[in-house]
Formats: structure tokens, sequence, C-alpha cells
């Protein structure tokens, strides 16, 4: 009966069961760790639990007797791989709404805006996220009389594509009381009419907060329905583990309701968004590892500064674009020391953002500070870490600090890095060889859904510093590519390590959870512009197989 059962769950591309002895072979499998060894194999067997029980080259002999068996077919298996930085719910909750990540003009962005409101008349309020003024050559922040010439008759709140300003319209502005006389709250700005107090429709940082309360907040359903796409998405695109940066408590209740009833496939590292979600969600401290390494709190998110893209991002000089601001510290240096140190004491793992190159130079100092306090491992984070002064780098190494960095934010943001730092100031941009060079640990995400979640772009950029266009030629500051392994690595093992999950999975070897990729090409040979082109075509998870190319795998029960 078994059998029978396993053979019509393969008939179909469904997923494998997880309590059966398998062996999947035919392969040409490659894993990595962390100093950069190579391991390659041929075959997989997996035991009863899901992890792996054996590798196997050509010449061993295979298992007699397994209760199922895949033939690779020859093609190529990896590690899953590890997002070290993304946003769950973001990027459910962005697929489900309206996005305007694709569109090149003002314009545009308006006629899909126009266009959505038309198709969703019920909607009291219109929500959406993906603009950026750069992508449009716009000059400017888009205003809100640019949303009321196209919807008038209800709120409009469309999220800028790196979270860090909402682009609003008088009717929002409203619903939320931000009138001339709103004062600009710590660490965020209002955006204001030339001339005048008067808003104009876009809030920076901690200024979006002012709209919070009169936004309708998402029911639980929407939670659950925002999580089982992101977790479609992500496994399509070869994504088995995710540190979700920024978890709220209704976010953790709908994963837990994933767990509890089944649905939940992919592994999720939770990091709070904040002290008050981290005390909510984890009570005295980080939660256990919960189905079977599916999902666990790790620590806290914190903001030092905001993005380069609104020039909220904190710099150590004025923006060459913009010679009177030096960008937007959200939290003071002794907030930030107060936050880390009661999330250390209770031994929750610390990630910052951290963008300009001060920004990241007072996370520095404050760790510096909390290490002499703190002992053991700790391993704190710096989320982004894009901007860095020269004479920090060798502080990432000095103080065990996880440098956890997407590349693709330096293809999407090269130009405008360059308007905003000017020439003199980009040998710390994005630098990660230099950041490895000092000792540092590389983890390697997306930031989606500011980016794409697709990894094998981010590996693609990593090993050549390259957009999609191959555009610079030879790549932007060449010298801070890193090498195939590395990259593999930053997005595999490295991943699972700056998560307390090493010991659980990361890599393909005996005694980690079997989670691992079917692929059309080999990563450590293939050029950067086929690297991009690189086909999911099974996706598997503690020794299921939970994605097909061409077949849609059904959810579990109680999966929306």
């Amino acid at each position: 009966m078994k059998r029978a059962l396993l053979s019509a769950v393969a008939a179909f591309g469904l997923a494998t069961s997880a309590s059966a002895d398998t062996l999947v072979d035919n392969v040409q499998g490659v894993s990595i760790d962390r100093d950069g060894k190579v391991t390659r194999f041929t075959g997989i067997w997996i035991d009863d639990d899901g992890r792996v029980k054996a590798l196997l080259e050509r010449k061993d002999k295979r298992p007699q007797r397994t209760d199922f068996a895949v033939d690779g077919k020859g093609a190529y298996v990896i590690p899953g791989l590890v997002d070290s930085h993304l946003h769950v719910m973001g990027i459910g909750f962005g697929a489900l709404t309206l996005d305007l990540s694709g569109t090149r003009t003002l314009a545009e962005a308006q006629a899909a805006i126009r266009d959505y409101a038309a198709r969703n008349p019920d909607r009291r309020w219109i929500i959406g996220r993906g603009w950026n003024q750069e992508t449009w050559g716009l000059g400017r922040f888009p205003t809100a009389a640019e949303l009321d010439a196209v919807v008038a008759d209800r709120p409009v709140l469309m999220e800028r594509v790196d979270g860090h300003a909402h682009w609003a319209n008088t009717q929002a502005l409203a619903a939320a009381g931000i009138t001339a006389a709103t004062a600009d709250p710590a660490g965020g700005r209002i955006e204001r009419v030339g001339g005048s107090r008067a808003p104009s429709g876009v809030l920076v940082d901690n200024a979006m907060k002012l709209l919070d309360s009169a936004v309708p907040a998402p029911r639980p359903d929407d939670y659950d329905l925002a999580l089982a796409k992101a977790q479609e998405i992500l496994l399509a695109n070869g994504v088995t583990a995710a540190a979700d940066m920024g978890t709220t408590i209704e976010g953790w209740q709908s994963m837990r309701r994933a767990g509890d009833s089944g649905w939940l496939r992919m592994r999720i590292m939770a990091y709070a968004a904040g002290p008050d979600a981290m005390e909510l969600i984890g009570g005295p401290g980080p939660s256990p590892w919960l189905y079977d390494d599916k999902l666990r709190l790790n620590g806290v998110k914190l903001y030092m500064d905001g993005a380069l893209g609104s020039r909220g991002a904190w710099l150590k000089a004025p923006y060459a674009d913009d010679p009177r601001n030096t960008g937007l510290p959200i939290v003071t240096g002794t907030q930030l020391r107060n936050v880390m140190s009661r999330a250390a004491l209770d031994k929750f793992q610390v990630a910052v953002h951290a963008i300009g190159d001060r920004g990241n130079a007072e996370v520095l100092d404050v760790i510096e500070e909390l290490g002499e306090t703190y002992k053991g491992d700790r391993r704190w984070r710096i989320e982004h870490a894009q901007i860095v002064d020269p004479v920090d780098i060798a502080r990432f190494g000095k103080t065990g600090t996880i440098a956890s960095m997407q590349p693709v934010h330096q293809t999407s943001d090269r130009l405008m890095a360059e308007a905003r730092l000017g020439p003199n100031r980009l040998s710390g941009a994005y630098a990660w060889r230099s950041i490895a060079a000092g000792g540092a640990l590389l983890a390697f995400g997306t930031d989606a859904p500011v980016e794409s979640s697709e990894p094998f772009a981010g590996l693609a950029a990593a090993i050549s510093r390259t957009g999609p266009d191959g555009q610079p030629f030879g790549g932007w500051m060449p010298g801070e590519t890193v090498s195939r392994e590395a990259a593999l690595a930053g997005y595999t093992v490295a991943g699972a390590y700056a998560g307390f999950g090493e010991s659980r999975f990361g890599e393909i070897k005996p005694g980690l959870r079997a989670d691992f990729l079917v692929i059309d090409r080999d990563p450590l040979l293939v050029s950067p512009e086929d690297m991009r082109k690189t086909q999911v075509l099974q996706t598997w998870v503690g020794g299921e197989r939970v994605y097909m190319s061409g077949t849609q795998v059904d959810r579990p029960a109680g999966g929306r």
C-alpha cells in the first residue's frame, strides 16, 4: 500500500512522503562547506526522518531496498538555497496587491493605479508597492496631486520599492490627519510642497507610521493567503529556508497556523519586528525549532537608518546630490545600545539594518561595546552593509559581525549610488570581497519583495558585478566580486550559520535535513548570463519533494 501510494504521488509530481526511505540517484551533485570545500556526489540516500543518510559516488554500491527511488537523469543537484534577508509577508501581500515595480515612468504607474482601482471598486483603500522615482527618471518624489489625478474618491497608499517611503493621495493624508501642522517624527521626514509646510504626499522612514492607524489591518485569513503565496513563489525559486526580517505577531501566528495544519513546507528563521514584537512572540528568549526545523524565532530586527533611494541612509558626509542632507538615523546611539542590550540579555540574536557609512560605523561601535559584556556565540548581524567607510571594513571581521548582504542591490543601485555618493566615496560600496577578506562571514539574500526573490540573479551579480544586461562591461568595481564557491556558500551554508541553523540544514551531508534543488546547470561552471537562466526543476525540503517544474504541487489540507 505504501509503495503504491508513493508511486501515485511520484506519477503526479506531488510531494513525496517525508517518512519514506528514499534514493535520489543519477545526479551531478555538489555541496559546499563554510571553508569553501566542494563535495561532489551522484546519489543521495535519505532516511525515514528526511535526513541525508549517505552521499554516494558513482562507484559506491546502491542500497538494495528503498521505499522510493528517483532517477535524476543526470541533472545537477545543489543544496536548497537560504535567503538571509527577505520579507515573507511582503512577498505574499505584494503578489496579491498592486505591484508597480515594473513601471518605467510616472505615467505608467498612474495608469496602473487607475486600472487597478477601476477593477476593484469595492476596496476602501487602494494599496500597493514598488514605485521608484529613480527608475522613472523623475528627479524628485511623486506627489499626492499626481495620485489624486487618477484616484480621488478613496485613499491610495503606495509603498516605495525599498519599503522606506510611502506615497499617499490627499484622501489618505486626510484619513491619517496629516496636515501642514504635523511635525516630522524622530527618524522620519514628511516631504513638503516647495515654499510651504503642506505635505506633498511622500513620507519617509518613521513618518510612514503616521499612516498606520488609518490603514485597514489585514485579517488572519489575509495573512494565511499571503504566507501560502509567498511560500509558493519561494519554493519555485529554489529557496528552501529564509530569514524573515521583521516578523510581526500576526505574521508569526500565521506561520504557526501553517505549521499546526501541516502546510508549512519551507524553513523560516524569524526576526521580530522590533523589541515589542520580540517580547510578544518569544517571551523570555528565542523559540525552539518547531515543526521538524521549519520555524524558529531567532531574534530581533532593528533599524539604524533609512535607505539610499529615499536619501534616508545615514552618511558621514552630505549626499553628493543633496548637499544639505546626510540622511536619517532612525534611532539614537543610546536607544540602539539599550535595545540591543535588552535583546542580548535574553540571548536573542540581533540583526540591525544599516545602509549608510555613518549608520554602519555606529552599529559597529555598539557591537564592539556590547561584545565586552555579552560573551559567547552572539552572531551579531548587520543587514545590507551597503556603504561602509573603508576604515570600518576590517571591524566586521574583528567583531565577528555577519555581513548580511544582497548582491542584486548593487546592480539595481549602481547609477543611483554614483549620484548619491559621487565618484570619490564608492570604494566601500557593496564591498563583498573586502568585507570577507577581513574575516567576516557573508550571508547573501534578495531583500524580496524589494528585489525579485529569484536567487540565481543574486549569484550572477555576486560573481560578476554586472546587471541582467551585462553592464557595465567587466563589472562595476570588479575587485569586489566573489568566487562562485563563495557566492554559493553565501546562499547556502553561510545563510544557515547566520541563522543558527548549520546543524540542521545548509549543506547536503549526512545527518542534515535533505534540503536540495534539482537544477539544469552547474553553478560552479556557468557564465553569469547562464547563471541567471538557471531553471529549478525540483525543490526538496526534508526529503520531501515540494515543487516540480511544470506541475502544480497541491497544498496540504488547511492551506489557502
